[in-house]
């Protein structure tokens, strides 16, 4: 598929809905290089976006997107659209925007201030993330980065029960690729002297990481012994929690689908073949942990998303619905940051940017009923978009 794809924009014939081509007629009047080209913003470093950047595409380099987001981050419709674009560009948005000038700004000697990114289905909550975790990343934070709780709650590779909380349930091989994705994250940082573990911790009769161990050790030990993958990421935010609030690092925790963890039907089963509640797998326990206001010197970001549960439930986008009263008081209190759909600007940018890859022709009317037909949903302009 993606071969017949770059074929077609090579011979210079990118290809347009269906609809779109029987009703639309090329336009006679060629597009201004000027305007094509006043998408992009000269400023690809996400510690400089200001409100004058919002609406304009920045760069991120290979490098950079390979260590924070080669295990996830990134939707996967639109990580092949990137692939097919040769380019890593994110849109600069206003809610992005907000929340990195509250990093900026706030007093990280408080307690950890939490924000709630929501909006209707496609209006781009991951990549809002996404954007502010290269922020996170250039700003010297240590990331703790869950790309999609639904992924653990909904489609678990496997299930155990816990060796060391009882009526726990495990998912150690999910917990185990998660500590790689940190690890790869982080691995800048991970060198550091400065961060390591503030306890013991044991593991078996003969195996344990001693106090003042590099935390690089206790992250490697639920890599390589995946039976304590689990319990690994437990003891890993509890003495991450602590660092931070020494003051020896200073901590960016950002989870997709967030409210997932408190959403009563996973699809992890016991033996008995019951379902069994999110605040029972044991994983949970860390994120809960971490989303805590009770530490200091860090931040927290969730996006809460109705594809994160079950579509018969997906009936409102709202954060009082998606978390429930459980999950609604646990992050109580916090700022909600609204991800809408986009402007006319941000339509107007992202059309000049398909028009500058070749993925569209300019055609008269063209923007007009890509609009009506979006509904300036981020999502659905890029699925129209997209080849028949």
């Amino acid at each position: 598929m993606l071969k017949s794809l770059l074929t077609k924009l090579i011979s210079g014939k990118p290809p347009l809905p269906a609809a779109l081509c029987q009703t639309a007629h090329f336009s006679t009047q060629p597009q201004p290089q000027e305007r094509l080209q006043s998408f992009r913003s000269s400023e690809n470093n996400p510690l400089n976006h200001k409100d004058d950047h919002i609406g304009l595409f920045y760069t991120i380099t290979s490098d950079v997107k390979k260590q924070l987001f080669l295990y996830g981050g990134l939707p996967k419709t639109y990580q092949t659209q990137l692939n097919t674009f040769n380019e890593t560009c994110l849109m600069i948005r206003k809610p992005s925007v907000d929340i990195i000038n509250c990093l900026k700004q706030v007093d990280y000697s408080n307690p950890v201030v939490r924000y709630v990114v929501y909006g209707a289905k496609g209006n781009g909550k991951s990549l809002t993330l996404a954007h502010i975790i290269h922020y996170g990343y250039e700003a010297g934070f240590l990331i703790l980065h869950l790309p999609w709780v639904g992924n653990w709650m909904r489609r678990c590779r496997e299930s155990s029960i816990s060796e060391f909380k009882p009526g726990s349930i495990d998912i150690n091989l999910d917990a185990a690729a998660w500590l790689v994705h940190f690890k790869h994250q982080n691995s800048h940082l991970l060198a550091n002297s400065d961060l390591r573990t503030t306890q013991d911790h044991v593991w078996s009769k003969r195996e344990s990481t001693p106090k003042d161990a590099p935390l690089s050790e206790l992250v490697e030990h639920g890599i390589n012994r995946i039976k304590f993958a689990s319990q690994c990421i437990v003891i890993l935010a509890e003495e991450i929690k602590r660092l931070s609030t020494a003051g020896k690092c200073k901590t960016l925790v950002v989870v997709d689908g967030f409210n997932a963890f408190f959403y009563p039907h996973t699809r992890i089963l016991t033996e008995k073949k019951e379902v069994v509640h999110p605040k029972n797998v044991t994983v949970t326990e860390a994120f809960s942990n971490l989303t805590k206001f009770d530490w200091t010197n860090g931040a927290v970001v969730v996006a809460v998303d109705e594809i994160a549960i079950a579509e018969k439930d997906q009936i409102s986008h709202l954060p009082r619905y998606l978390l429930g009263r459980d999950g609604f008081d646990h992050m109580d209190p916090f700022v909600p940051v609204s991800v809408p759909t986009y402007t006319k600007v941000e339509f107007q940018s992202c059309m000049d940017y398909y028009r500058e890859r070749r993925w569209v022709l300019p055609l008269d009317g063209q923007d007009e009923e890509l609009q009506f037909l979006s509904a300036m949903n981020p999502y659905r302009l890029m699925i129209l978009c997209n080849s028949a």
